[in-house]
């Protein structure tokens, strides 16, 4: 590849250009380090500002990060969170290919709080499964999920069934829910000291929360909170 410095397109954005089709045909990998400034300088005959323009660029874009006096790397690729539909975490992550696991946090049968009952829409005291689980691909946690159940709905639950695959399987298959629409909403956040050390991220790192209500012929039937890291998730909206 040459850049053509008569062409109206700017040399650092042919340059951009060329590093990311390298990224997405997987020439270059995840953590792979780009060649030096000085290198690229003298493989596409530009100038170090030129290569300096475009490697921060791709840094904002999100396709490289810089270690001072190190380099440049190919940045972890985030995972497409399709949001249409009523989807299942781990069904998403099956569909890029990715190995799914879970690590159960803690496990309760508590009584509804006043303003957990406002969430839920139930009466105070209603008895509900409180549980935590952190979600992991490929053996990296990715997500927390705090998740409310109402009791009554599901009798016998425990802890064993909630780490041996999809929750919402589990629903579907063991207690016949019929889901008939979900709403969600999102809010950028910041990783809690206890978040951070079990997403294995810095204190203060940026997540997206993630509040969600899933309904069955219009009664809630889960409250869930979850804590996503900002590093890892892109999320896709589907508009009509």
């Amino acid at each position: 590849m040459t850049i053509d410095k008569k062409s109206r397109i700017p040399a650092y954005v042919q340059l951009m250009e060329y590093i990311i089709s390298q990224i997405k045909s997987e020439s270059l990998h995840e953590g792979d380090k780009l060649p030096s400034e000085r290198e690229l300088c003298d493989i596409f005959d530009i100038s170090r500002a030129t290569v300096r323009q475009a490697i921060h660029e791709l840094e904002k874009e999100g396709y490289v990060y810089i270690k001072k006096g190190i380099g440049s790397f190919v940045e972890d690729r985030r995972l497409n969170q399709e949001m249409s539909g009523l989807y299942s975490y781990t069904q998403s992550m099956k569909n890029l290919g990715k190995t799914i696991s879970t690590q159960l946090v803690d496990f309760a049968r508590i009584p509804c709080s006043p303003r957990l009952a406002l969430k839920m829409d139930c009466p105070e005291g209603t008895e509900i499964y409180r549980f935590t689980r952190v979600r992991y691909a490929d053996n990296e946690p990715m997500l927390i999920v705090t998740t409310h159940l109402p009791c009554s709905r599901f009798p016998e639950l425990n802890s064993e069934s909630l780490i041996s695959g999809s929750l919402y399987t589990l629903m579907e298959e063991c207690y016949h829910v019929e889901f008939t629409n979900a709403s969600e909403t999102l809010q950028s956040v910041s990783a809690k000291k206890e978040e951070a050390k079990l997403l294995d991220i810095e204190e203060h790192a940026p997540c997206m929360m993630i509040n969600r209500r899933t309904f069955e012929n219009e009664k809630m039937i889960e409250y869930a909170v979850g804590i996503a890291r900002g590093d890892k998730f892109k999320y896709n909206v589907e508009l009509r």
